[in-house]
């Protein structure tokens, strides 16, 4: 998915790891030219005693028009369509009744559609397993999670849309024919 085409540099800034308390954190940057044709700056911060790591995905070549963004996924090949959202786009599959809200501590991700199902995926099986044996929820939940599965494989046609008030968020598809970008307007940001 990555090029080898990178340009990384080390900053060596001093601050506690907010984990151990006691390591210090190495902040690394890398720019990655990918092979669409888009840069993307990651950024690393690890701690030199303990396992805390944490990386930030910044794309340098975003479209900061907001919007609301569409894809219609009928088939396989789709789910290779790439996914940019920014931390304010509010990402949504309706036919899954499933969505991701921005929120303070959100981060900018970089991934396919066939990873926002994983994402999915993860998350309703993780909400699945607290579910009490006798839980009115579990039978919707279940066919939730065989929709997913059907999904994953192509078998299961829906729609991914981002609606990001801020701009940046923007999805590069498989098939030009079933994408679609409605700019918002000055009055619909708020």
């Amino acid at each position: 998915m990555v090029s080898e085409k990178r340009n990384s540099e080390e900053l060596d800034f001093s601050f506690k790891c907010p984990l151990c308390d006691k390591g210090k954190i190495k902040i690394s940057k890398t720019t990655y030219d990918v092979p669409d044709g888009d840069k993307m700056l990651i950024i690393k911060f690890e701690c030199d005693i303990c396992e805390f790591s944490n990386n930030d995905v910044i794309p340098l070549t975003a479209n900061n028009t907001p919007g609301i963004i569409t894809l219609r996924v009928t088939n396989e090949s789709d789910l290779k369509s790439k996914i940019y959202r920014s931390p304010v786009g509010r990402l949504e599959i309706p036919e899954l009744e499933l969505f991701v809200e921005p929120g303070p501590r959100a981060d900018f991700y970089y991934t396919n559609v066939e990873g926002i199902l994983f994402r999915f995926e993860n998350a309703v099986s993780i909400y699945r397993k607290n579910l009490e044996d006798d839980d009115v929820q579990i039978e919707e939940i279940d066919e939730v999670l065989q929709n997913l599965n059907e999904a994953l494989k192509g078998d299961f046609k829906f729609t991914l849309i981002i609606t990001d008030r801020g701009g940046g968020s923007y999805i590069i598809p498989e098939d030009e024919s079933k994408y679609s970008f409605e700019k918002l307007e000055n009055n619909e940001l708020n």
